[in-house]
């Protein structure tokens, strides 16, 4: 859920806030599956979400937003490599990713769940952060 709604505090350039919003999942199951119930093919505003999984880094291309769950965490050099100079919101769940160069990383601290957010990873995505989520982030 809280993947969704970091979309309501991002904007992506020119013409991808509008149309076919495609979320890539690899590495994770859970999130695919449960992100395809909620919004597989379903329009939210101007977007319509396309859900896909990739099954390797090499299969990665074409998402405004990638998740990369904790088994594909040790792809996430070659992900990076073939998402870098794209508009790509890159979304981690393993302790270091986001100082590696994931734009969000999910980190729990205090037994709550929280989320870093790495400031030049977004604005080398050419990504527009909302002051509201980086209020609630910790910043890189």
């Amino acid at each position: 859920m809280m993947i969704y709604n970091f979309l309501k505090y991002i904007q992506w350039p020119g013409e991808q806030n509008s149309g076919e919003f495609v979320i890539g999942v690899i590495g994770e199951d859970a999130v695919f599956k449960t992100l395809t119930e909620w919004y597989g093919n379903k329009t939210r505003g101007d977007k319509n979400f396309v859900i896909k999984k990739f099954s390797s880094a090499g299969e990665v291309a074409d998402c405004q937003l990638l998740y990369i769950g904790k088994a594909a965490s040790s792809q996430f050099d070659q992900i990076q490599a073939k998402v870098q100079n794209t508009s790509t919101l890159t979304i981690t769940d393993k302790s270091g990713l986001g100082e590696k160069g994931s734009c969000i990383n999910f980190k729990v601290v205090d037994s709550r769940l929280k989320f870093e957010l790495n400031q030049a990873a977004m604005e080398r995505s050419k990504l527009k952060i909302s002051s509201q989520l980086t209020a609630m982030a910790i910043l890189i």
